[in-house]
């Protein structure tokens, strides 16, 4: 058979396995095994366990349970509260300041947890009834939040970057530096739009913030500064040549957790194993999809379709930016029904030599792809912060929360534009601090 065609069978029984509601990674198993029975023979399935265990092999792995940890360590403490009532404090003044102050503590937030959900959770809780006490509109106060929940799989470290190095063979250092101008834009996109629509439908008479004195602004400080400064440690030890990403990642874990311990009073051994718990439970769930993905990998590369694609891609007399426009297109619809570590096994086996062959950079590629994946997470039918924020305000119709978000998603989609056209922006940090890629 055509490996073309193959490769289009494939696809097709990939979506109704994982449609069926099993597992992504049991899914991806079923999917593998059958075809390389199919057309390898019975003899081919001992090599199964050995790829399975063996894409497991890799010391990078371990940053993936440590960053989990340092998350989980986190988001188990009213540290989001914290940082959200600092930059309430610290930006009162400015016009505006509430929205800013949400979508700037999303930012921070999602830097230390790197987990959307946790973040949409954390500043949520606190950000949506002030803002809407303050006079925000249901769709804003809702919308920037599930938005700003998006950053924490873009911007360092993020558990996504590792993984699409890993899967991708590219350098995780540099893919986190590659996600820092690119976190900081869509910021900066977020605010602006949440300011013009709180301008335009929001009450003016009662958007004006509270004054804070300066006993109450430094009062909180405390709290907030540990935690930015072991991000800050962490970064600094990956590109000051201190250590590995997994080895700062274990620190990081350590540190978050002494603090947690130390400022938050997280002593009870019950709140301690919960954390432990609920972070090797994520661990174990993203460490065994990255094996299922290994064995289709190994069934794609063995029936020749990912080669055959390649090659026919490099055939094609196609405009390149028409091509990085269709993945666009495949990436968007994958992120609207699959998790980002999901999508980004499954589709990088196939899309990096495409974006290979038609002349991109990897590393700027994994940036638009990350962005692709934010948006899955405000977009139906799955849209898992949408949910979240419904459960954080039931009172807030997931009707409008969605309404709220879809301005964001505009926001997203004119920072895919802009990196497109400007790619320096995603390439120019990890050039500059670790020399160009060779």
């Amino acid at each position: 058979m055509d490996p073309l065609t193959l490769g289009a069978i494939v696809a097709v029984c990939t979506i109704l396995v994982l449609f069926s509601g099993v597992s992504v990674a049991l899914g991806l198993l079923i999917v593998s095994t059958a075809f390389i029975m199919i057309f390898d023979g019975m003899r081919s399935l001992e090599l199964l366990p050995e790829i399975l265990f063996g894409k497991l092999d890799n010391f990078a792995l371990l940053s993936i349970p440590m960053f989990i940890i340092m998350g989980s360590s986190i988001a188990s403490t009213r540290a989001g509260a914290d940082l959200y009532e600092a930059l309430e404090r610290w930006l009162t003044r400015v016009p505006g300041g509430l929205v800013i102050s949400n979508l700037g503590a999303c930012a921070l937030f999602a830097a230390m947890s790197g987990s959307s959900p946790a973040t949409c959770a954390a500043i949520g809780k606190m950000g949506i009834p002030e803002m809407r006490k303050r006079g925000y509109p249901d769709g804003v106060a809702a919308g920037s939040i599930a938005a700003g929940g998006t950053l924490g799989i873009l911007i360092p470290p993020s558990v996504t970057m590792i993984v699409y190095g890993i899967a991708t063979e590219q350098s995780i250092g540099r893919l986190f530096l590659a996600g820092v101008i690119p976190g900081l834009l869509l910021v900066v996109l977020f605010m602006v739009w949440s300011l013009y629509s709180t301008w335009r439908s929001g009450d003016r008479a009662l958007l004006a913030q509270g004054n804070y004195t300066w006993k109450e602004k430094l009062e909180i400080l405390p709290r907030v500064v540990p935690f930015l400064v072991i991000i800050v440690g962490v970064l600094y030890a990956m590109y000051g040549g201190v250590a590995t990403p997994s080895e700062t990642a274990a620190v990081g874990a350590l540190l978050c957790l002494l603090i947690a311990m130390v400022i938050y009073k997280l002593w009870n051994p019950a709140d301690l194993w919960v954390v432990l718990r609920d972070s090797t439970k994520e661990s174990v769930m993203i460490l065994f999809i990255i094996a299922a993905a290994g064995v289709f990998s190994y069934m794609l590369s063995s029936l020749f379709i990912t080669q055959s694609i390649a090659a026919w891609i490099g055939t094609l007399d196609v405009n390149p930016w028409v091509l990085m426009g269709a993945v666009n297109v495949f990436l968007l619809i994958a992120g609207f029904f699959l998790p980002p570590v999901a999508v980004i096994l499954m589709a990088a086996p196939i899309l990096l030599p495409i974006i290979t062959t038609a002349g991109f950079d990897p590393i700027w590629f994994a940036v638009v792809l990350t962005i692709n994946m934010e948006i899955g997470l405000i977009s139906p039918p799955v849209g898992l912060n949408l949910y979240v924020i419904n459960g954080i305000a039931p009172d807030i119709s997931l009707k409008t929360i969605l309404a709220g978000s879809l301005p964001f998603v505009a926001c997203m989609v004119i920072a895919i534009i802009l990196l497109c056209i400007f790619p320096g922006l995603a390439t120019w940090l990890p050039n500059a601090v670790m020399g160009t890629a060779i």
